[in-house]
């Protein structure tokens, strides 16, 4: 899972980095995310020698980083790409606008996996940890390639 999604990123960045710098912010910050959520969920290439379950500090911390990524595509980015779009055409910013709500759903997955593991009172939780982790996964998963087609219209109008 984790090293499929890293070369989604590295195909992506290498088609799109350098173009603008909202993107390669974007680009940047998915990357952090990614290399985070490989890390906590033991993945390669950052698999843990002794199995053992990752610290509720890792696990939060990641879930900040989570929350920023989500946040960031939701308040800042994409209406910057629906906005462009629809100064170029009326057919990008239709696209646009139709990736978007799908994106969102991916957005509500990924604060509930926030809320259940921030607020969590003793590490208990952390034996659902894997199933969660793999949910998401698949989740954030989607999210990018949402995500690529909107880089896609958005690198097209800048190109």
């Amino acid at each position: 899972m984790g090293n499929i999604m890293l070369k989604q990123l590295e195909r992506a960045e290498q088609k799109w980095r350098g173009s603008n710098t909202l993107i390669d912010q974007w680009l940047h910050n998915r990357r952090k995310l990614l290399v985070q959520y490989c890390q906590i969920a033991g993945l390669p290439p950052y698999e843990a020698l002794d199995k053992s379950l990752p610290s509720f500090q890792s696990i939060k911390d990641f879930c900040d980083l989570l929350v920023d990524y989500v946040s960031e595509g939701h308040f800042e980015v994409y209406n910057r790409v629906v906005n462009d779009c629809a100064k170029h055409s009326e057919s990008s910013q239709a696209l646009a606008q139709n990736i978007v709500p799908k994106i969102s759903e991916t957005t509500d997955l990924a604060l509930d996996f926030n809320d259940k593991y921030t607020s969590a009172e003793d590490d208990q939780v952390l034996y659902q940890l894997d199933q969660d982790l793999s949910s998401l996964g698949d989740t954030m998963e989607t999210r990018f390639q949402l995500e690529d087609q909107l880089l896609e219209v958005l690198h097209s109008k800048y190109s």
